[in-house]
């Protein structure tokens, strides 16, 4: 007799959250996602998928190219204000260690793949999850419209996560990075010189990323105090880039300021001491929230979910979630502290610590940098299903 589909509830239906339910789908599992806006969102800027979060797709046989259709490759090098090079990759290279180049996507356009990829009705938008509570041994998900029950529930809820404040009350948090991000996407045409690269001033950095559709995500921040939101957004953004090389000033000419997303960046103070607690989980920034210097952020989320789903194939759950906790915590809270630091370097405001940094980019070993790529783009892998009986942490 065939075993009764198990019922995975996630919340929150972001990028980490859907590859979840996909994934998790795919493996024979019943999945509801609680999302509490009230339908898919139109708005959204770029995502550059680096090859551990392309693997991670594979795993699931989720194609991340069908997006669009005709997806680009995103190479992405280092400039500084008058335009010269500090460093740039070899995106071939790339392809040959690590199977392919990143990917640059439309973030709203992956979201709406990965939901194309669940059963009809799959989904419910407008529905909020305000607590899960354990009884008799599994969670019950607590909505203004009742409860639903669950085998488990993944708390993919984002970087304010409610969840994880409930669970963890006396964890300190997030912590402000001092830097504010503004990003929006827009049209490319009759633009040259969009190649992808990330520019440094001091204490601000501007970022452009050609989209396969014909577009362009397009990214800046700045060391401000938190919370700090300009008058004149479309005047601040030329008065801190205007002079800065092309086509910088010609994309800020295009600039729709209704439509530039701004964030404050942050990421947690601290690890979490666990990603579960029983039958409840945690993935992507609701765990792990880091800053996004180095392009992590919605890559680590794939691979949480995808190890996550790979880890529940077996009949074990707790013993399951807690192999997912001992899989992923390392990883991923090293990854937010590199990125901490790197976005401390780029950061830098003194012109003479500004200029030693430029110094050092370029100074920098090719074989250093390969070091480092190697440890994010090859750190993904699928740990064993099997984990030490007795291992789950409650």
């Amino acid at each position: 007799m065939a075993r009764t589909a198990r019922h995975a509830v996630v919340v929150g239906a972001g990028i980490g959250g859907l590859t979840a339910a996909v994934a998790l789908q795919r493996r024979g599992w019943r999945v509801t996602v609680c999302e509490r806006g009230p339908g898919p969102s139109a708005a959204g800027a770029g995502i550059v998928l680096a090859p551990n979060a392309l693997r991670a797709f594979d795993a699931i046989d989720f194609d991340a190219t069908d997006t669009t259709g005709r997806m680009l490759p995103a190479a992405l090098g280092l400039r500084r204000p008058g335009g010269d090079w500090l460093n740039r990759a070899d995106t071939a290279a790339m392809a040959v260690r690590y199977g392919r180049p990143p990917l640059a996507v439309y973030r709203p356009a992956l979201a709406a793949a990965l939901a194309a990829a669940l059963p009809e009705g799959a989904i419910r938008y407008g529905m909020t999850v305000t607590a899960v509570d354990d009884v008799h041994g599994s969670p019950v998900l607590r909505t203004p419209s009742g409860d639903v029950d669950a085998d488990v529930a993944i708390a993919a809820d984002g970087i304010r996560s409610t969840l994880r404040r409930q669970r963890f009350p006396d964890h300190p948090g997030l912590r402000y990075s001092g830097e504010t991000a503004w990003r929006t996407v827009m049209s490319a045409d009759g633009l040259a010189d969009l190649a992808a690269a990330e520019t440094w001033g001091r204490g601000e950095r501007f970022g452009v990323v050609p989209l396969a559709d014909g577009r362009v995500y397009v990214y800046a921040t700045a060391v401000v105090p938190e919370g700090y939101e300009p008058v004149d957004l479309r005047a601040e953004l030329l008065r801190r880039y205007g002079t800065w090389h092309a086509p910088i000033p010609a994309l800020l000419d295009r600039i729709v300021p209704s439509a530039v997303l701004q964030h404050d960046l942050y990421d947690l103070a601290a690890p979490l001491p666990r990603y579960h607690q029983g039958r409840l989980v945690w993935l992507g920034d609701a765990a792990h929230a880091m800053t996004p210097n180095l392009g992590q952020g919605g890559c680590q989320a794939i691979e949480d979910a995808v190890v996550l789903a790979h880890l529940l194939d077996g009949d074990d759950v707790p013993a399951a979630l807690a192999a997912y906790s001992q899989a992923r915590l390392a990883r991923t809270d090293a990854i937010r502290v590199r990125s901490r630091r790197a976005g401390r370097v780029a950061a830098l405001t003194h012109p003479l610590a500004a200029a030693a940094r430029d110094l050092a980019v370029r100074a920098t070993p090719a074989r250093a940098t390969q070091r480092a790529l190697d440890d994010l783009f090859n750190g993904f892998s699928l740990p064993a299903a099997s984990v030490t009986p007795g291992s789950a942490l409650r």
